[in-house]
């Protein structure tokens, strides 16, 4: 990246609403909006999670009115609600001709999940030549990215990538490359990711939850001893990126710049679990910022993808105690109160270079003293210089992002 691609716009969607504005008021107040799952179809374990971060239907209905959302799936209308707010808060009109030169580049974890089920049920009851060509269309991961582009006529490029915790920060390097590249003036980055009833039972049973019966009850723990899995949760957020120049031409408020984004791999990693080597993802988040020209001790605020999973905030705990060697700056960490999924860490991150970032972390209230990592109270911190997200996932993923203050 030789110049910086700066942040022109921020929109979300989640459990606690609609719009930047609400997602800093859900994170100043450290208060996750729970719901309790469907579980009516006998999917999940008697003693099982049974809370999650859930849209409320209205809200979205407002955001995606049914004439709209009639060919869309429920991840896709998450997508274009949170588009729809992008482009606003970037002072931006839908549809405008300047979209020919705009690309989109989208993270998700799971993909239409509703869609795919109700693909898979016919197939599996019914037989393979009842399977519905209008579902197909939608069951792909790459379908909200597509109902985007449909929306505002995005004609650059349109890529989706699937790269769990660490994708929405990949998603922000992908989308500076093709800025960097001269292929596109404008990017719509972001992540979305729904959660049915049957999504929530398979993570219940592969622990990644929180369960009723732990320390403290259903919640997520970032960093904090008692920690004992993470709350899913539903929604997208889409960060609005744009060349300095195609910025300047139409005189665009800008809320942050990004210096560079960049992922990386840890081989120790088995297929569904945590790597083992936190030195070897320092190493290569400390080589990130060498390549921009910056070094750890440069950035004064940390976004962690901390969302209470016993091993993934060890890991990340680590990385960050072997990147920073007199320890790490304030440590802010957002799923406390916004979950795992639904791209509340690159939206968090955008608000945190801008000056938005004294939140409390919800959840946390024991120290672990073999992590050795404290996140922030909620005290009043000064602006920024550098913020650094940054998120590690299962089976080796990682990524980072470097971000500053307009």
């Amino acid at each position: 990246m030789s110049a910086p691609v700066l942040v022109t716009g921020l929109g979300w969607i989640g459990p606690h609403g609609v719009g930047a504005g609400e997602l800093s008021a859900a994170l100043a107040a450290g208060r996750p909006q729970l719901a309790e799952v469907d579980r009516g179809g006998g999917l999940h374990r008697p003693a099982g999670a049974r809370l999650a971060g859930l849209v409320p239907a209205d809200r979205l209905a407002a955001e995606v009115p049914a004439a709209l959302a009639r060919r869309m799936s429920y991840p896709s209308r998450l997508a274009v609600a949170a588009t729809r707010a992008a482009l606003a808060d970037a002072g931006l009109v839908e549809k405008e001709p300047g979209f020919a030169t705009t690309a989109i580049v989208m993270a998700t974890a799971y993909g239409p999940v509703r869609i795919t089920e109700q693909l898979l049920d016919a197939i599996l009851r019914q037989g393979p030549e009842q399977a519905s060509p209008s579902l197909f269309t939608e069951s792909v991961a790459s379908a909200p990215a597509s109902q985007m582009a449909l929306f505002c006529r995005a004609l650059g490029p349109n890529l989706t990538l699937t790269q769990r915790k660490a994708g929405p920060l990949l998603a922000l390097a992908e989308g500076a490359r093709l800025i960097a590249r001269g292929l596109a003036d404008r990017v719509l980055v972001g992540a979305v990711d729904e959660l049915t009833p049957l999504l929530h039972a398979l993570l219940d049973r592969f622990r990644f939850l929180a369960r009723p019966g732990a320390a403290g009850g259903e919640a997520a723990r970032p960093f904090d001893r008692r920690r004992a899995g993470a709350i899913a949760t539903e929604g997208a957020a889409v960060a609005v990126l744009e060349s300095p120049a195609a910025a300047a031409a139409r005189g665009a408020r800008v809320r942050a710049r990004l210096l560079g984004a960049w992922g990386a791999f840890d081989p120790s990693a088995p297929p569904l679990g945590w790597g083992r080597e936190p030195a070897r993802l320092a190493a290569a988040a400390r080589r990130g910022l060498a390549r921009y020209g910056l070094a750890p001790d440069a950035v004064d605020r940390v976004v962690a993808s901390a969302s209470g999973s016993p091993g993934g905030d060890r890991l990340e705990a680590g990385l960050l105690r072997a990147l920073f060697a007199g320890g790490p700056p304030p440590v802010l960490a957002p799923k406390g109160t916004l979950g795992e999924f639904g791209g509340g860490l690159l939206a968090a991150a955008v608000l945190a270079a801008g000056g938005d970032a004294s939140w409390p972390t919800a959840g946390f209230g024991e120290p672990d003293p073999d992590l050795a990592v404290v996140p922030h109270d909620g005290a009043p911190l000064r602006a920024p210089r550098l913020v650094l997200a940054s998120a590690v996932a299962a089976a080796g993923g990682a990524a980072w992002a470097v971000l500053s203050p307009p």
